[in-house]
Order: C-alpha cells, then sequence, then structure tokens
C-alpha cells in the first residue's frame, strides 16, 4: 500500500493547525536544521575536526524529525510514500560517509513539507472561518425576561431577540417583527433581504434596522452555516478525474522508484565503481519522488472549493468542480432560476355579462386548498376571501373542476377550456409573457386570470456573461410556447424547449449533451428539476441556502438568489481546472527532467534535492492560487470587485 504523498492526505485538524508560518512546527525544525547546516558546513571547511560533522548530524537530525518517525510508522503499516524513499535516501547518504548531503535533503524536504501542510490547512481555515460568523453570545426570551447565553447553549424552539445590528446566532422563523437581513457574508449577495414574521432567517446573516423575535429551529452544531461547512469538507475529500489520475501515476511510482533505485545499485556495482552507482541510485531515488505530482490537483481542488464557498456556491467534490470548469452549455429552468418564482396576477379579462370579481372569485374558491404557485398568485389578487369549492379535482396538466356555491365551475390552460370569443385575448395575453387561467361556470366562460412570473432584473446580465465565456444557454420550462419564448426574449436567449414534463427535461439534457464538445450544465430549484439535475454533467441548484433536498440533489448548490453568481461559479471552476493542468504538467516535467540527468550522474544529490523541493513549492503555490477569483473581461471586473470586496481571502505564501 502507497501514502498518496508526503504529508497531505486531505485530513487535517484545523484547530490544532497554526495560523502563522513561524508556528508551523515543521518550519521550525527546518530553520534550526537550516542554521546547524550552515554552521556545519562552514566549520567543516575552515575548522579541524569534528564539529563540523557533529552540527551537520544535528542537522539532519532536526530535518529529519519532520518526515522519518512518520515515515518508519507507516513502514510498519505496511504503507510506502514519499517520505519512506526521502529516509532511505537520508540513510544511504550517511552510510556514503556524505553526512552534509543528508542533512542538506532532510533541510529542505522539512521546508516542503511545511509549506505543504501549512497552505492547504490555510484554506481550510478560510472556510471554517464561517463559523465565526456567529456572534459570541445571544439575547434569549426566557419567563418573560431577556438572558444572555453562548450560542452552543441554544435550543429548538428558544426564542431569539435580535436587535439591530446584531447577527442572528443560529437558524429561524421570524415570530414578530420587521426588518432587512444584511445576508452577503453567507450568501455572497449585497442587497438587503426584507424578512417579516413567517420568513426564515439563517445564521450569520446580520439585522438590520428592526427588532425581530426569532424562534429558533436548530441548534448551532445542525444550523445551516455548520451545514455549509460540513458538506464543502465532504466534498473537499472527494476526487475528480484528474485527481484520480494523479494519484494512479503517483502510487506506483514509489515502489518503482525503489526498484529503478535498486536495479542502477545492482547492475552498476557488477559492471562500475559500486560506491559510484550506489550514490547515483540514491540521487534517482530522491529525483524521482512523485510528491509534487500527487499534490498538484489536491492543493488546487481544496483550495478553489474553500474559495467558492465563501462567495456562496458550494461544489461537492474534485469531480464536479472539474466538470464545472468543462461546462460548455448551461439549461436553466424558467420557474425560480430566470423567474423570481413568486407569480402575481397582471390582468383580469371577463366575458360580456361577468365582472372582474366574478372571475377572481370563482378562481379563488376553486384554488383555495392548491399549493400551486398559481394559486398563491389569485389567492393575494383575491381582496376578499371566497368559501372554498368542494369536490375539488385536480386534472394534472390541464386544471381543477369541482362545485363552487352548488354551481359546476372549472379552471385551467386554453385547451381544457375552450376560449371561444377571448382567443385573441388569450394569445396576447401569452405573447407578454404571462400564462392565462380560463374561468368557466355552469359551462359559461367567465374570462381570464393572467399570472406571470416576472424575469429577475439580473436575468439578462447572467445570460450575456454565460455567453462572453463562450457558454451557450438554453431555457426549459413546462409553459406554454408563447409565454416561453417571451419571457425568452427579454433574457437574451434563443434556444428555447417549452411545454417540458420533468422526464422531457431530462431527454432535452440528453440531447443538448449529443454533440457537445464541452458538459452541459441544468440549473433549476433542486426539487422539481431532479431529473434534468441527474442527468446533466452538473447539476446546479439555485437559491440552496437552508435547504437540504436541494444541496443533496445537486452537484453545486448557489446559496443565494442572484443569479449573477452562476457566471461568476463557471468562470472560477474553469481557472482552477486551468490551475490544475498546469500542476500536472509542472510536476512530470520535474520527473522527467530530474530522473534521466541523475541516473547520467549529471547531478548531484544536493541539486537534485533543491531542484525536486522547489519544484514541489511552486507547484503549491500554484494550486493556492484557485483560492482567487479574477474577472476575465473588462465587462465583468466591476461585478467581480464588488463581489470580491465581500470576500475576505487570504494572503499570498
Amino acid at each position: 500500500m502507497v501514502d498518496d504523498c508526503c504529508s497531505f492526505d486531505g485530513e487535517f485538524d484545523t484547530e490544532a493547525q497554526p495560523e502563522r508560518l513561524r508556528d508551523v512546527p515543521a518550519l521550525r525544525f527546518a530553520v534550526v536544521s537550516g542554521v546547524l547546516l550552515v554552521a556545519g558546513l562552514i566549520l567543516g571547511r575552515w575548522v579541524n575536526g569534528p564539529t563540523g560533522t557533529v552540527l551537520e548530524v544535528g542537522a539532519l537530525l532536526a530535518g529529519g524529525w519532520t518526515f522519518v518517525p512518520e515515515a518508519l510508522r507507516n513502514l510498519l503499516r505496511g504503507r510506502l510514500g514519499v517520505g519512506t524513499l526521502m529516509t532511505i535516501a537520508a540513510a544511504g547518504a550517511v552510510a556514503l560517509g556524505e553526512v552534509g548531503e543528508a542533512a542538506m535533503l532532510a533541510f529542505l524536504f522539512s521546508i516542503a513539507e511545511g509549506l505543504e501542510g501549512y497552505a492547504v490547512t490555510r484554506t481550510r481555515r478560510g472556510l471554517r472561518a464561517l463559523l465565526d460568523l456567529v456572534p459570541d453570545e445571544a439575547l434569549v426570551l426566557r419567563g418573560g425576561a431577556t438572558v444572555t447565553v453562548h450560542p452552543e447553549d441554544l435550543r429548538v424552539a428558544d426564542l431569539l431577540l435580535v436587535r439591530p445590528g446584531a447577527r442572528i446566532a443560529t437558524d429561524g422563523v421570524v415570530r414578530s417583527g420587521r426588518s432587512s437581513l444584511d445576508t452577503s457574508a453567507v450568501t455572497g449577495e449585497s442587497i438587503p433581504v426584507e424578512t417579516g414574521p413567517g420568513a426564515e432567517v439563517f445564521a450569520g446573516t446580520i439585522n438590520g434596522g428592526g427588532v425581530l423575535e426569532v424562534e429558533v429551529t436548530a441548534t448551532t452544531a445542525d444550523n445551516s452555516l455548520a451545514r455549509v461547512v460540513h458538506i464543502v469538507e465532504e466534498a473537499q475529500e472527494r476526487k475528480g478525474s484528474a485527481q484520480r489520475l494523479a494519484d494512479r501515476l503517483a502510487r506506483p511510482l514509489v515502489p518503482a522508484v525503489m526498484v529503478l533505485s535498486a536495479l542502477i545499485a545492482l547492475l552498476g556495482s557488477i559492471f562500475g565503481d559500486p560506491s559510484v552507482w550506489l550514490e547515483r541510485a540514491l540521487v534517482v531515488l530522491v529525483a524521482a519522488a512523485p510528491c509534487a505530482l500527487a499534490i498538484s490537483v489536491p492543493v488546487a481542488v481544496v483550495t478553489a472549493i474553500g474559495s467558492a464557498a465563501r462567495f456562496g456556491v458550494l461544489v461537492k467534490g474534485g469531480a464536479a468542480l472539474e466538470a464545472l470548469g468543462n461546462i460548455r452549455t448551461v439549461a436553466l429552468d424558467k420557474t425560480g432560476t430566470l423567474t423570481r418564482g413568486k407569480p402575481v396576477v397582471i390582468e383580469i379579462v371577463p366575458t360580456q355579462g361577468s365582472t372582474r370579481q366574478d372571475v377572481l372569485s370563482v378562481a379563488a374558491a376553486l384554488e383555495a386548498h392548491s399549493e400551486h404557485p398559481l394559486a398563491a398568485a389569485i389567492l393575494a389578487a383575491n381582496p376578499t376571501p371566497a368559501r372554498p369549492a368542494t369536490d375539488v379535482t385536480a386534472l394534472a396538466g390541464s386544471g381543477l373542476e369541482g362545485t363552487v356555491e352548488g354551481q359546476p365551475a372549472r379552471l385551467g390552460r386554453p385547451g381544457f377550456i375552450d376560449p371561444g370569443t377571448l382567443n385573441p385575448d388569450v394569445r396576447r395575453l401569452q405573447e407578454a409573457g404571462a400564462t392565462a387561467v380560463l374561468v368557466e361556470r355552469e359551462g359559461q366562460v367567465l374570462g381570464i386570470v393572467a399570472v406571470r412570473d416576472e424575469l429577475r432584473p439580473e436575468a439578462r446580465e447572467t445570460v450575456a456573461e454565460l455567453r462572453r465565456l463562450g457558454i451557450a444557454v438554453a431555457m426549459l420550462t413546462g409553459d406554454n410556447a408563447r409565454t416561453a419564448h417571451a419571457l425568452a426574449a427579454q433574457a437574451g436567449i434563443d434556444q428555447v424547449h417549452a411545454d417540458l414534463r420533468p422526464e422531457d427535461k431530462a431527454r432535452i439534457i440528453e440531447q443538448l449533451r449529443t454533440g457537445n464538445r464541452g458538459g452541459v450544465a441544468m440549473a433549476g430549484d433542486g426539487i422539481n428539476d431532479a431529473p434534468a439535475l441527474a442527468t446533466a454533467d452538473v447539476g446546479i441548484a439555485m437559491g440552496a441556502m437552508g435547504t437540504d433536498v436541494a444541496i443533496e440533489t445537486a452537484d453545486v448548490a448557489l446559496m443565494g438568489e442572484d443569479l449573477r453568481h452562476l457566471p461568476v461559479a463557471l468562470a472560477h471552476a474553469r481557472r482552477a481546472r486551468r490551475i490544475m493542468v498546469q500542476s500536472l504538467v509542472l510536476s512530470t516535467l520535474i520527473l522527467l527532467i530530474l530522473v534521466p540527468l541523475s541516473a547520467l550522474g549529471v547531478l548531484g544529490l544536493a541539486v537534485v534535492v533543491a531542484a525536486h523541493e522547489l519544484g514541489e513549492v511552486l507547484v503549491i503555490g500554484n494550486g493556492v492560487r484557485a483560492t482567487r477569483r479574477r474577472a476575465e473581461s473588462p465587462d465583468a471586473r466591476s461585478h467581480e470587485r464588488h463581489e470580491l470586496s465581500k470576500v475576505s481571502e487570504p494572503s499570498s505564501l
């Protein structure tokens, strides 16, 4: 069995890891090793006696302490790793009398070990910093009095008192009060969200100018922030194809390198000077260590996923990140994605002999117990609550029928009910992007209720930005073709698929994938669009904050409602994917250059160690670049600067 790499295995206790470079234990040992090594080399050259050698041995012990004990423990468990190669190389150098060379190897490798762990840990700390958004204390109403408690002591059903400017300690539902919430730290959206009784609120958001009473619905261990951190940390362990490729290459390399070195030593000793070929074998052992190759992708994946989470995008693993970076077509669901998902009645057209109130009253009676979004719009528009209809039957894909005040009544789409003389009005309303609902009583058409789900204000900007990234955009909807094309025209979308059922959307996704050089992503609500989300190369759930179903269904979840996060996420993933490829190429070139030169005796142990560890540091530094997001065009820079201003990112190494 072979270790993935040096010290990085994807699991870090971030609470135990240092925040500053000087606090990293491996780097402290490296400093001690470096000081002793320099002193030993100077005294060994200028002063006769054992002092220089003693200092070099001290340097070897200090540097080796960072990897030799772990390598020996792994060896006892039957696990081989790069630390094993370095331990053998150091022991071999000592056996050949090259204590200074062994100390140099231990010194440089200990630096690489410390920097590697620190780089990944810091990105994890940036993610865990989300949990710091929870305030240190919370005000709770208990027994008629206000009590200050620690957020960890909050229980479900507690009543929080949230004052203006205070952070909300955990998830809950507003029971009284009205205010606006700043959700930017959690969802990445800068526009305050209005809230009032019955509205859900989430941990870490900042209350505006009103006082709120919030009933707790989740403890701090189970709230939305904790869930986000847990999901992303799990996602960082999932491997994409590039990461699996790095593993497949790195794992067999360790035993292969040991065999190669043994063959060089054996054959060289038979046909040449044993001391020369033993030394070359040790140099090859170090030169072929695949540590840079093995960590090239994991570092980029961890940093990119952690960075995405801090601007409101959950990416569930390296595979999802790579797939997201390869997207060339995005299919957008209409309702709740391109539109607000909150339809409103925009017009009522009665027939001759009927009134607007007649039409609305019958429609409201039939829809009284319906949970359809159109029902909510009709009920909200009715000024006087109607008595609910009886014997109501829902006809899937058509409408409703029942009895209103003893008279048979129906409500539904054109085709289910013949519009008759209202046909021109139906066409006009559909061309305006509205859904026309016909209302009938005792076989006579009363009129039309026109309902429209308004386009999100940022939809057109988002579609334009996707196209600028070279991504084709299609709209998928169950609405009629006229309404769909009207809304698509407003958003700037040419490719429209209408009158679709959930299974039809999955079929359209398959069609979009045929002949597509890149991947296809589907953005929807994560519930009704589940078949399409599962069929797409990447399923993207919109507005998933606090929604377990959306997060579990999709590969990527946008926590906020701002559609502009979609192109930002795609550009971020595309850049991370480029960084992965760069790191793989760089780490492979290091091996291809160092190994043959070492075998030919061109490079000595000190030079190989220095070149190899420098290459590892370069790969780590390149991977850490995935932490940052950067606008890719002048048009996107203003929005990107706005986004970046809300994300606190660590400085570079």
